[in-house]
C-alpha cells in the first residue's frame, strides 16, 4: 500500500478555496468515478483503490491518500494529474 501526502499554497479566502477544492473533486470524479464528500474543511474522496482527503488550510492544502494494491503501481501518475489539477486551479506552489 503507497500513501501521497502533498501540500500546496493558496491565496484564496477560505469559502473560495473550498469551492475550487469541490470543483477538482467534480473534475476528477468525472473522469476517475472519485466520489467524495465533505467532512468539516476537508473533502473525503473514494473510489475503489483509493482513499484520501484534500484539507483546505489557511493558505494551504494538503492531500493525503492511501492506495490500494493495484494503484500504488500508478502513485507517481496519480501524483502527477493530482499536482496538474491543483497547479490549473490554485497556481504553482
Amino acid at each position: 500500500m503507497a500513501m501521497i501526502d502533498i501540500q500546496h499554497a493558496h491565496t484564496l479566502p477560505a469559502d473560495a478555496a473550498r469551492k475550487a477544492v469541490e470543483d477538482v473533486a467534480v473534475r476528477l470524479g468525472r473522469k476517475y468515478g472519485i466520489d467524495y464528500r465533505w467532512e468539516g474543511d476537508a473533502l473525503h474522496f473514494v473510489r475503489p483503490g483509493v482513499d484520501g482527503h484534500i484539507a483546505v488550510l489557511p493558505g494551504q492544502l494538503r492531500v493525503t491518500a492511501k492506495l490500494g494494491l493495484v494503484m500504488s503501481a500508478m502513485k507517481g501518475t496519480i501524483e502527477d494529474q493530482l499536482r496538474r489539477f491543483l497547479d490549473e486551479e490554485f497556481g504553482k506552489a
